[in-house]
């Protein structure tokens, strides 16, 4: 029997092309290891990562050079969590009503672009959910398009600044904006749109930004609306010391939730993330590096309002694991099997493909695990 991908192979790679330009802006920003083996759910990846030591010590002449700490290697672990596929077929009528037509690669093509787009969203989807709730603070102003005025580039500074403040390195820096973010900077920045000021006409001709202060630019269709909790009266119980995370909250009523935005009343400049939240008092989680200063005892609490979030980070920040999904040893009904990886992204996606009676099935599998692992990296500009 004839090897059906010889000619679908031209198609694959053509909806792959098509695809490959959807507002993914996460996937190619954050930290992957996409490697084609399979691996099952549960499974978790690990990669070292060097824990600071003790602090600097005074220089002690001796007989013997120094002795040192030992040096502390963590492992942070991703999950493989999610293994998913679209699967779609063509019966044999079908396929012999279009084989006279140029219908049949079309339909074929646009099968397979939704098959990536799909998986590809969901991907980007959990990207965006674990940057905006598991980031350290925020900048900004809730409900207002930020960099919408011309020449003025200060709210993606102070998101620069407070990365930096972190001691987040300052190469391989990424930004992810929404859809309304990019319409202001690509609309109203005017710096962007000279070419003579610019240095390249990308933005004026394609409609795309590139770096920007440091930032790789990118744009997600993934990043919606967060909606605060429905936490008041909240105010802190007993003193918080500086570089706390964990906040204990008294009186109030409602939820506190991960994503959302906080104040208190006496570090009214510094807007904190919540990364792990309540339903009634109880303590939540900032993100690392917590509280910039002491709080004191009976603090009243503020939560911002709803948000458009774009998210700043240094790429080590956020890390995705792809794999394809598991397969029984001798592999199972499959007639035949194939990997294609996305140019754009990075993915890799596994197609099978299973003769059955009276039609052909295509199925389009991902694995992927994915872990924000250094909250102090990762910041929020509201939108």
């Amino acid at each position: 029997m004839g090897n059906i991908f010889n000619g679908l192979i031209p198609t694959i790679m053509l909806a792959l092309d098509t695809v490959g330009r959807e507002q993914v802006g996460f996937i190619p920003a954050v930290l992957k290891d996409t490697g084609a083996e399979q691996a099952a759910i549960g499974q978790q990846i690990t990669w070292p990562v060097v824990v600071p030591g003790d602090d600097p010590a005074d220089i002690v002449p001796a007989a013997t050079g120094p002795a040192g700490s030992d040096t502390s290697v963590g492992a942070p672990a991703a999950t493989i969590s999610k293994a998913k596929s679209k699967t779609f077929y063509l019966t044999g009528e079908e396929l012999k009503g279009l084989s006279q037509t140029s219908a049949k690669a079309t339909i074929v093509q646009n099968s397979f672009e939704n098959a990536f787009r799909a998986l590809g969203n969901m991907i980007e989807a959990d990207l965006a959910t674990e940057a905006i709730t598991h980031a350290s603070r925020a900048f900004g102003t809730a409900g207002a398009t930020p960099l919408a005025t011309n020449g003025d580039l200060t709210d993606l500074s102070n998101v620069a600044k407070i990365l930096k403040d972190n001691g987040c390195p300052t190469s391989d820096l990424q930004a992810v904006f929404n859809s309304t973010t990019i319409a202001a900077l690509t609309g109203k920045q005017s710096i962007l749109l000279k070419a003579n000021e610019a240095g390249s006409d990308q933005t004026l001709r394609e409609g795309t930004i590139g770096r920007l202060l440091k930032f790789d630019v990118h744009e997600s269709g993934q990043l919606s609306t967060h909606s605060k909790g429905t936490g008041a009266s909240y105010v802190t119980s007993g003193a918080t010391a500086k570089g706390v995370e964990a906040i204990a909250l008294i009186t109030g009523t409602g939820t506190v939730l991960a994503g959302d935005v906080v104040t208190f009343a006496a570090d009214a400049n510094n807007k904190y993330v919540v990364n792990n939240g309540i339903a009634a008092p109880g303590t939540i989680t900032l993100g690392n590096p917590g509280a910039r200063m002491i709080i004191p005892t009976g603090n009243a609490l503020t939560i911002s309002g709803d948000y458009a979030p774009n998210v700043a980070f240094h790429r080590s920040a956020i890390f995705l694991a792809t794999r394809l999904p598991a397969a029984p040893d001798g592999g199972d009904a499959a007639d035949e099997v194939m990997v294609v990886t996305d140019p754009i992204t990075g993915l890799s996606f596994e197609i099978r493909v299973y003769r059955q009676y009276r039609r052909v099935a295509y199925e389009v599998g991902i694995a992927w695990g994915y872990k924000a692992v250094k909250s102090e990296n990762i910041t929020i500009l509201l939108g």
